[in-house]
């Protein structure tokens, strides 16, 4: 069963489930919370990976540059053409081992011809999240800094022996 927001709210106040976070009431969904973008990248290269990850070889990539519209604004946009980008949130999470993450990209995206993919986020995972955006609308899209765009739910499980250790965790 999804946490809540009353549930979401206490335990981000109290145990630091989700840290980081712009504005806490805003982001706070019905059974999720709103996750914002830091930074937009171009991915640079070709990937590899294997069973083991012995030979996995993630490929660089290259943050764009947001741009403001007015000297006077306090934060910029970043003007997307069709492609894929990868995107790094401002949220860093906590996530207990009793607790597992799904995100899901906001609607606005998808009524604009853009998604993003996700992959789960595992018990145990202390972390900064990025992910997928996959501009599909030939005309491309717009994102100012911060904006909200992908959802994580956070759904109860019994609890893990062992939490998440892979080379994602800060």
């Amino acid at each position: 069963m999804a946490l809540n927001r009353d549930e979401l709210k206490e335990r981000v106040e109290e145990e630091g489930l989700v840290q980081n976070y712009i504005h806490l009431e805003t982001q706070l969904t019905p059974q999720g919370f709103d996750l914002t973008v830091d930074e937009i990248h171009e991915i640079e290269g070709k990937g590899k990976i294997d069973f083991s990850n012995g030979e996995r070889e993630i490929p660089d990539s290259r943050p764009l540059k947001p741009e403001k519209e007015n000297p006077d604004d306090d934060y910029g946009w970043w003007h997307l053409e069709q492609g894929t980008y990868k995107i790094v949130m401002n949220e860093k999470v906590d996530i207990p081992n009793n607790l597992t993450g799904f995100a899901f990209p906001r609607s606005s995206l998808l009524r604009m011809g853009v998604t993003i993919e996700n992959a789960v986020w595992d018990a145990g995972f202390t972390g900064t999240g990025s992910f997928k955006l996959s501009v599909d609308n030939p005309d491309g899209v717009s994102i100012k800094e911060n904006a909200r765009v992908n959802q994580i739910v956070f759904e109860r499980i019994s609890e893990a022996d062992e939490g998440y250790s892979g080379r994602y965790q800060e």
